[in-house]
């Protein structure tokens, strides 16, 4: 088989359904995996395949070694693209060529730990009022009123919307899970507000046509065209009202498993990453040396701040002796000596 068995052909601009393609993508449709995790892992193999101008089954371990090298060195990718070419070659040759392990040897990257960016309150009503478009402020402030994935906020339909019991339901959010999350009541009204002007149909943000989702790359431009418009110095996307969302309710006093059901988390951990984004949190923390002031307190002893602090020395500066002149120096010796001769005591009457 040659390389145009596996995704795009060398030669032809079209994509062609090769034989080695549809099994790869029948095998992924089959484990229910995401439509973005289907394109992200023929996409990567299709790459890999073409860098070598070989089909990927006539490839070994060295090759897969050469190929992620090149993307971190030469392409110079981050280690996020670099983990996802690594887990679509780990399935394809686990799972489709079905051969002898041949990226079982290669490990990961050690993960970097990256603090969220979160928008304060103020820098929250500039970026909203910087969008000019109903519709487009309407889709932001439900992604970060609900806590959505962008993904999530564009597949809502007027069914999710639940005012009687003032919830929303995401169906099939990330890893094909449903979930309920708050809906706020300004939320609601502006909502209402909205659907007599657009008069949606099945989804609630539409794009040009009203049977089709807005776009996720509209969305995406939006968030950059306010956050330039805001003047905003911290890098916004929709995700960015997504970790706002957590970190506010948080600072709040939400309990943290709440935040956990209500963003989507399987793992506590995961939503305990705010407790270090939130500053609120940060600065309420009493520190062990305001402890011990009040322990002062309490036992009667006086506080530290009362405590005067020692008065910085001043050097001075070393006098200079200035040398007399010989003949006074041998005068004050003279002197010395007769004085000497005075002060010594009388002797007594000889004994006859």
């Amino acid at each position: 088989m040659g390389v145009c068995n596996l995704l795009t052909p060398v030669l032809s601009k079209e994509t062609l359904m090769t034989p080695l393609r549809k099994r790869m993508i029948d095998e992924m449709e089959m484990r229910n995996f995401a439509p973005k995790t289907i394109r992200l892992y023929v996409d990567n193999v299709s790459r890999f395949a073409r860098h070598f101008g070989k089909s990927p089954d006539q490839l070994g371990p060295e090759h897969v070694k050469q190929y992620l090298l090149h993307i971190v060195h030469e392409k110079k990718r981050s280690w996020s693209t670099y983990n996802q070419a690594l887990a679509a070659l780990r399935y394809f040759y686990r799972w489709i060529v079905k051969g002898p392990e041949v990226v079982m040897d290669i490990r990961g990257p050690r993960p970097e730990r990256h603090l969220p960016v979160v928008l304060s309150f103020d820098e929250m009503q500039r970026f909203f009022a910087a969008i000019p478009s109903f519709k487009h402020r309407m889709i932001l402030m439900t992604a970060y009123s609900a806590g959505l994935r962008i993904s999530e906020v564009v597949n809502l339909q007027l069914t999710d919307i639940d005012s009687q019991r003032m919830v929303i339901r995401v169906c099939q959010g990330k890893r094909k899970k449903d979930r309920h999350t708050i809906l706020s009541p300004v939320l609601l009204q502006m909502l209402r507000h909205y659907w007599v002007a657009a008069r949606p149909v099945s989804y609630l943000f539409t794009g040009r046509s009203l049977s089709r989702p807005m776009s996720v790359p509209t969305v995406q431009q939006v968030c950059r065209e306010a956050r330039e418009k805001a003047e905003l110095d911290k890098e916004v996307t929709p995700h960015t009202l997504r970790h706002s969302f957590a970190t506010h309710l948080l600072e709040a006093g939400t309990d943290l498993r709440v935040i956990q059901q209500l963003l989507g988390h399987s793992s506590p951990r995961t939503t305990a990453l705010y407790t270090h984004v939130s500053t609120k949190l940060i600065s309420q923390t009493k520190s062990p040396l305001d402890l011990l002031e009040e322990d002062n307190k309490s036992r009667k002893l006086p506080s530290m701040t009362a405590r005067k602090a020692p008065k910085p020395r001043v050097k001075r500066a070393k006098k200079t002796s200035k040398k007399r002149p010989a003949s006074s120096a041998g005068g004050r010796k003279k002197r010395t000596t007769q004085a000497a001769k005075t002060s010594k005591p009388k002797k007594g009457p000889k004994a006859r």
